[in-house]
């Protein structure tokens, strides 16, 4: 047969949910050729005793857009085992566009996914008009994993109705006008559509992001365009009757985030009954943060005050220079005058009670009690909850990280929502809020926590969960399951050991803008179209992706 390469004895799970079994997988032209006893060597072996082998994740929400431009690695999350992501949520995109509009849309992206502006600008070719442009442009770039993107509903709404996109509503004809260019972008290879309806995403000027108010009536006309050529409707910010709405408008796939709630137990049964009740009959599916989410906080991220000395702290134009800065008796009394005066800063009406210590072991505490919350470590050193914060910086030589827990702040609360067939694991944002989150990692978290520490799925039933199930939501039937015949996106992993790093903030972003990544523990190789793109933690440089054009 000439086999390309031979996973050797491994533990396959096959991403149908069925129970794990010893075999051998062998991949030629890019395809699963052979599953089973291979008694043939491939040109490359690859031996996986002791280690699982599983389809490559399949990441359905990330705003990777820009990033590629400039990291066609598409890292960190090709680090955690995702062979094939899907761009363009939330609304917002960089097509359609004309070329007067780029730098709106730049400054777009910027407000509402914290990528900057003049990296978008300097970052991407702009060669494009069109979605399927945009489209052509990624293959141009060779990217290292699997890319598949959906038209942005403020984007289309902007090429049709310029200014008017904001606050107005759309006429008919303009509606019809937005509905052929959703179906031109489809037919040019859009897996589909998004819409945005989550008021906080603003533009530049403090306005809500065009789509947020817009008439039902227009993303029923939309509706129906996707659902007619077999593509993906997704939703974010819109209330149970808007998703309904769309949803019956012509009986499409329907993509919508979802929360656990405000981490009451009680709230979490009443809002898996209310989507259970959305949901039945109809073919829709929500997706949910994989663990406690929301800001990072340390000396190399945000800070969690305002005043002129913090803001002093934080313009100092290096970490070394920040961890000296606070030496210096008298700033530092400065710092803790106004944390005392000034409080916690806010976000989203969150408290500082919510903000909890990474750490200092080898991975991040993500799922720690009481005992590593700010305030509790402070009350427990005898220190107001700043002295605690800025002290382990000092210490850590500005390591120290605290994450703010916002979204699904109880464990036991999501792993309720977990439990219905509406709800899954996933929204991990690749490629935004690149500053102010870390939430990529969030396959190797559902590996890490949910099967190896908790037992609360099974291996066979998370890998069914985070690479079949949302492989089927984008439509594609040759990934997300290991299975002869089908395209060869495969991951080697130790269970055992798979895991996330801390998070890390880097300046290598087009001028050398920060953000943060995050490597993993535990894979031993990722496979991209049957050619190894991780190997051992690190890239090989192969960049064997493609971009996954929808087939209207």
């Amino acid at each position: 047969m000439g086999y390309e390469v031979v996973i050797r004895g491994g533990r396959i799970v096959d991403g149908t949910g069925v129970a794990a079994y010893s075999g051998d997988l062998a991949i030629k032209d890019g395809a699963i050729a052979a599953i089973g006893k291979i008694a043939e060597r491939g040109a490359r072996e690859i031996d996986a005793d002791g280690l699982a082998v599983t389809p490559g994740f399949v990441d359905i929400h990330t705003h990777l857009d820009a990033q590629i431009g400039w990291d066609p690695d598409c890292t960190p999350v090709s680090w955690h085992g995702v062979t094939t992501a899907l761009l363009g949520n939330c609304g917002v995109t960089f097509a359609p566009c004309r070329p007067q509009d780029k730098e709106l849309l730049a400054g777009m992206m910027e407000t509402v996914e914290d990528i900057p502006r003049q990296a978008i600008l300097s970052g991407l070719p702009w060669s494009w008009e069109d979605y399927g442009g945009y489209l052509d442009a990624l293959e141009r770039l060779q990217p290292g994993i699997n890319i598949a993107g959906l038209v942005g509903h403020s984007a289309v709404r902007f090429y049709v109705m310029g200014e008017r996109a904001v606050e107005e509503q759309a006429t008919a004809a303009e509606r019809r006008q937005m509905a052929d260019v959703v179906a031109r972008s489809i037919e040019r290879g859009a897996a589909g559509f998004s819409t945005n309806r989550f008021a906080p995403h603003k533009l530049p000027d403090g306005r809500s992001i065009p789509g947020t108010f817009a008439d039902p009536v227009e993303l029923t006309d939309i509706a129906k365009v996707v659902a007619s050529r077999g593509a993906l409707m997704q939703a974010v910010g819109a209330d149970n009757e808007v998703l309904r709405t769309i949803a019956d408008a012509a009986n499409g796939r329907v993509l919508f985030s979802y929360g656990s709630g405000g981490g009451d137990l009680a709230l979490a049964r009443q809002r898996r009954a209310s989507l259970e009740a959305l949901c039945a009959g109809r073919d829709m599916t929500a997706i949910t943060q994989v663990r406690a989410s929301g800001m990072i906080y340390g000396l190399q991220a945000g800070l969690p005050v305002r005043g002129a000395a913090w803001s002093r702290l934080r313009r100092l134009p290096t970490l070394a220079e920040r961890v000296a800065a606070l030496g210096d008796v008298e700033f530092h009394g400065q710092l803790m005058a106004e944390a005392r005066a000034n409080g916690f800063k806010q976000n989203l009406g969150t408290p500082v009670e919510k903000v909890f210590y990474l750490g200092d072991g080898p991975t991040p505490a993500y799922t720690a009690g009481e005992e590593m919350n700010l305030v509790a470590i402070a009350q427990r050193s005898g220190e107001h909850w700043a002295e605690t914060f800025l002290r382990l910086g000092r210490e850590t030589g500005g390591k120290a990280l605290f994450t703010l827990r916002m979204f699904n702040a109880d464990l036991d609360a999501l792993a309720h929502m977990f439990k219905s067939d509406c709800c899954y694991p996933s929204l991990g944002d690749a490629g935004a809020h690149v500053t102010q989150v870390m939430d990529a990692g969030w396959a190797t978290f559902v590996l890490s926590h949910w099967v190896r520490q908790t037992s609360f799925f099974t291996l066979e039933e998370a890998v069914r969960r985070i690479a079949a199930v949302p492989a089927r939501i984008m439509g594609l039937e040759d990934r997300g399951t290991l299975a002869v015949g089908k395209r060869a996106d495969v991951n080697v992993l130790d269970v055992e050991r798979v895991a996330e790093l801390h998070p890390e903030l880097v300046n290598d972003f087009p001028g050398g803008a920060a953000r943060f990544i995050q490597r993993s523990l535990g894979y031993k190789a990722t496979l991209v179209n049957g050619v190894v793109n991780v190997l051992d933690g690190e890239l090989t440089g192969a960049r064997a992706g493609t971009v996954l054009r929808h087939r209207a």
